[in-house]
């Protein structure tokens, strides 16, 4: 299978199973082949899943992607934050290597007390810094995916994330439609809509980084200022759905890296995409 299907995280259904040792044969029970390492609190992973990861995923063809800390703030108007948030960004990439991940997913930033605009400078100023950081030491083949968000008041709508990864071929979108969904509070339901969001992206970078495109999906709560919580398949009152995405990925032939992000049921609910995604291809 050419698109990548991964649970972000371990679900709950994972249980006291040792980590990285069991994760083939656990994504193997769901007719999964990838995993994004969440480094959310921290960039604290293990001895042991840095020294067995990279073997693991070649051995069984698992691809890898790691999520950067959450409280990294790219457009923070202090210049000490934005600088130690490149240092995060570093740490990530240093990790991802060693456990042979060639993506990392990072936060696009907030906008409180400044402009839209103003935060965008801030945080794509920080971007070209980290891809500088990253370069000096070796890592520049390792991919930043900043992340679209699910709150107005954050940096992070899809022509944001777009225009921070405008600067350089190696930033990819990291497209969480859960979060688009929620900021637009319920306006993706449509194929037509996914017709929409792959166009943009494929106007503004290219048809390559659409083909290869990084996903987050999952059902999100939302109020009147975006998200609230993860939620999992089985809600049928949240969006948004996710057979249209997967009809749409099918028909125009791309190659993404999707990750769930289901409320505990990473694992389960990434499987019913991925079942959903063969039956199409049969």
């Amino acid at each position: 299978m050419a698109v990548t299907f991964a649970p972000g995280g371990k679900p709950d259904s994972y249980g006291d199973r040792k980590f990285p040792e069991a994760l083939p044969a656990y994504l193997a029970e769901f007719g999964l082949n990838g995993f994004e390492v969440e480094c959310g609190r921290g960039v604290n992973i293990a001895e042991n899943a840095r020294k067995l990861l990279p073997a693991l995923a070649e051995r069984h063809g698992m691809r890898l992607s790691l999520h950067a800390p959450y409280f990294i703030s790219v457009s923070s108007v202090k210049e000490e934050i934005r600088l130690k948030s490149v240092t995060y960004i570093l740490e990530s990439a240093r990790a991802a290597k060693k456990i042979g991940a060639k993506r990392i997913v990072v936060h696009s930033g907030s906008c409180a007390g400044i402009s839209r605009g103003e935060a965008l400078a801030l945080a794509a100023d920080t971007f070209k810094e980290a891809r500088n950081a990253l370069d000096a030491e070796g890592l520049g083949d390792v991919v930043i995916c900043p992340e679209t968000m699910g709150k107005i008041n954050q940096l992070g709508d899809l022509e944001e994330v777009l225009e921070l990864c405008s600067f350089d071929e190696r930033m990819m979108p990291c497209v969480d439609f859960g979060h688009l969904n929620a900021r637009t509070r319920g306006g993706i339901i449509t194929g037509g809509d996914y017709a929409a969001i792959f166009d943009k992206i494929k106007d503004k970078l290219g048809a390559e980084r659409l083909h290869n495109l990084h996903i987050h999906f999952s059902k999100i709560e939302y109020t009147a200022g975006g998200e609230k919580t993860h939620l999992t398949f089985r809600d049928d009152r949240f969006g948004p759905e996710y057979e249209p995405l997967m009809e749409e990925i099918f028909k125009r032939g791309a190659e993404p890296f999707v990750v769930c992000e289901s409320r505990g049921t990473q694992a389960e609910d990434c499987a019913v995409m991925a079942n959903y995604y063969r039956r199409l291809s049969k």
